[in-house]
């Protein structure tokens, strides 16, 4: 019997607990059984249509889904009025970055293109039996309708999925999967549907990220995206402030640029894609959905919201601390608000409704993590002075008990997750990067697993809603870069975190089951006794690139997990900033790669205890002698930057080695810390960024 600290996201998709997963050494279900049963068997192949597919959704659906399956053969229909521009064609530089020539051409031959009337399907289409039909044409119902009965009527048995942004699933009489912007890169689907589908479950299996969502009007993405549009208007309207200034400010508060969104998507196409969904939330909800009049202006118009070639002044004047509560207030209130309205609707899984937030919004929080930060009573606050500045929203489908019961673990554990059997426990994190919400999350959840008794972990992705582990979040990293102690707080904490997972635990098994394992998220899984990954995987110490020096011990645990003769190794690893495939690190980083099902065989029976074959590699706790100040085949550092990052890195491998591991953290805590005020790094990404975000 499985216990779990929270459901687990899989679940929600059919495909039960990651436990599971490894105790059956295999994943749930795999890519070609699901292909035969959606499109038949190989040299029989039915065809995928996909509809309006020169548009923006469409051609990028075309390249994302083309891409995937174009190795079972399954013909892309791309169907569209002859008139459409060429969307599709505006897709194959993507490709040729993406694979190459050779399969961007494979993939690009697999798409057929057929034009029709809107009215009559192609004749050469019947000859393709398509089974399956993604419909991405103009935001009509009527015209959304009669679309589907063409089809229905040609192929009576084709499953239909809409991407539409706004209409249910009740209206349209078709499935949704609603895709997030930009439709090229974006793994995540919100899918309307009355039970997982092999489709829904196919397009897990094919590395995309379907997330089951509520029969609502609009969806979580559009609420979210299309509500903080609204609220940057109304502060316009309200302040008369000029909307790239307003946008810097969102960006400040919550993270994305709204309206340069707009005008990056194509503000005529998505002017009226936004009002549209705020139209008729606004005529089922209510007020706060009301579109701006500016909004209306726009959508008539077409017309980008940053004029061409727009000059912003030099002179610029701050918001005073009053004024920031009251831009506050005017952002975070309708956005509380509208939350409300989804968690009273149950429209989806806590977590999914935060990763929604963060994948395709842009929030560097997603709106759950923001609640739960503030508490209660603070966002039933923020919502309440929003109603006075806008007191026609205050009767508006506003549920303040939606936020009641926070301390429950669905809202405490949004990142991270726990299971375990009785004998074995796993941890899941499900956000891409680590930050400091992750790791209090991580240290409740090896609180719980070790209040229920148990000694032996697994720690990986969660199969879901995290495809890769890209290292740290380095919006974290703000403070720090003039404040010593801020930094060196952050280092410390995440330190002693990651020190659990070797301290805490008789055996712990790191696992990475995505296609990169980076920066501060590889120093947290190395601390495990024994770290696995898929085979492909790449590995990686990408700080110098930043360039930040490794807080989370990055700079000895290495070596004093490896025989001398492997130092070399880890050294260019950390000084290069190249990643390295997963199997090439095996004896000083990794115990061992493989494929999917063999590695997770394997992670089960170190785990659990049984015949695995490995030697776990012992960790060095007194100082070492001989490590290497140099290693050969690195290119010369690209810059004062580079240079100065290499010499700061290669200072800290010396003294934290040099230490005992008793002292090792805080001279590894103390280099990071320091390098972070240091000119190198206020000058380098994370300086910019920081720039470019939060100093206004």
């Amino acid at each position: 019997m499985t216990t779990a600290l929270r459901e687990s996201t899989l679940q929600t998709l059919g495909l039960g607990n990651v436990i599971e997963i490894f105790r059956r050494g295999q994943l749930p279900v795999d890519s070609g059984g699901l292909v035969d049963q959606v499109f038949g068997n190989s040299g029989n192949r039915s065809a995928m249509v996909i509809s309006g597919a020169n548009g923006i959704v469409g051609a990028g659906k075309t390249a994302q889904l083309g891409s995937r399956l174009q190795q079972y053969d399954i013909p892309i229909v791309a169907l569209d009025f002859p008139a459409a521009p060429d969307g599709i064609g505006r897709q194959y530089p993507g490709l040729l970055r993406a694979f190459g020539p050779e399969r961007a051409n494979k993939i690009m031959g697999n798409v057929i293109r057929m034009h029709y009337d809107g009215k009559t399907l192609p004749r050469e289409l019947h000859q393709l039996r398509p089974s399956f039909l993604l419909e991405a044409i103009p935001e009509i119902l009527e015209i959304k309708r009669t679309h589907y009965a063409v089809f229905r009527e040609a192929f009576p048995s084709i499953e239909i999925r809409s991407v539409t942004s706004g209409f249910p699933r009740s209206e349209l009489g078709v499935g949704i999967a609603h895709p997030a912007f930009p439709h090229e890169i974006n793994k995540l689907w919100e899918i309307v549907e009355p039970e997982p589908s092999a489709v829904t479950q196919l397009l897990w299996s094919l590395g995309l990220i379907p997330v089951p969502v509520s029969d609502n009007w609009s969806f979580i993405l559009d609420v979210l995206f299309c509500g903080i549009t609204l609220a940057a208007l109304r502060y316009h309207h309200a302040s008369n402030m000029p909307v790239w200034k307003i946008d810097k400010y969102v960006r400040k508060l919550v993270g994305p640029n709204p309206l340069r969104a707009h005008d990056a998507i194509g503000a005529a196409g998505a002017n009226f894609l936004t009002w549209s969904c705020l139209h008729h939330l606004s005529q089922r909800y209510g007020d706060v959905f009301e579109p701006a009049a500016e909004l209306v202006r726009q959508k008539d118009s077409g017309q980008n919201w940053y004029p061409f070639n727009h000059f912003r002044p030099l002179v610029d004047w701050r918001l005073e601390p009053d004024e920031m509560d009251e831009f506050r207030t005017w952002i975070l209130g309708p956005l509380f608000h509208m939350t409300s309205l989804m968690l009273h609707e149950k429209r989806g899984h806590l977590s999914h409704m935060n990763a929604i937030g963060e994948l395709c919004a842009q929030f560097r929080r997603g709106v759950i993590a923001m609640a739960r930060d503030l508490g209660t009573e603070e966002v039933v606050k923020t919502v309440t002075a929003y109603h006075k500045l806008h007191p026609e929203a205050a009767n508006s489908s506003w549920h303040p008990d939606a936020y009641a019961g926070m301390d429950a673990p669905e809202w405490q554990q949004l990142y991270v997750n726990a299971e375990h059997d009785g004998t074995v426990g796993v941890i899941t994190i499900s956000r891409e990067s680590y930050s400091s919400r992750v790791d209090a999350e991580l240290n409740r959840a090896i609180d719980w697993l070790k209040d229920e008794g148990l000694d032996r972990v697994i720690v990986t992705g969660d199969f879901h809603l995290s495809t890769q582990m890209i290292g740290a979040d380095t919006s974290e990293f703000y403070p720090a870069l003039d404040d010593v102690d801020a930094g060196a707080k952050v280092s410390a904490e995440w330190s002693r975190t990651a020190r659990r997972l070797n301290d805490d635990f008789r055996i712990s098994v790191g696992f990475v089951n995505g296609k990169r394992c980076l920066g501060g998220m590889l120093e947290l899984m190395m601390h495990c006794h024994y770290l696995v990954a898929v085979e492909g995987a790449d590995l990686g110490m990408p700080e110098v690139s930043l360039p930040v020096v490794p807080g989370m011990e990055g700079c000895h645990w290495m070596f004093r997990r490896s025989r001398p003769e492997h130092w070399s190794k880890a050294l260019y690893l950390l000084l290069s900033g190249t990643a390295v495939e997963a199997e090439k690190t095996l004896g000083w980083l990794l115990d061992y790669s493989g494929p999917m099902g063999e590695a997770l065989q394997v992670v089960w029976k170190i785990a659990s205890g049984g015949d695995h074959g490995l030697q776990q590699r012992p960790l060095a706790a007194g100082a070492l002698t001989g490590v290497p100040s140099e290693v050969s085949g690195l290119t010369a550092p690209d810059g004062e930057l580079a240079a100065d990052a290499r010499k700061a890195i290669m200072d800290t491998v010396q003294q934290s080695c040099s230490a005992a591991l008793t002292d090792a953290l805080a001279v590894q805590t103390r280099h990071s810390a320091e390098f972070m005020i240091s000119k190198a790094c206020r000058n380098g990404q994370i300086g910019a960024e920081f720039q470019k975000t939060m100093a206004l």
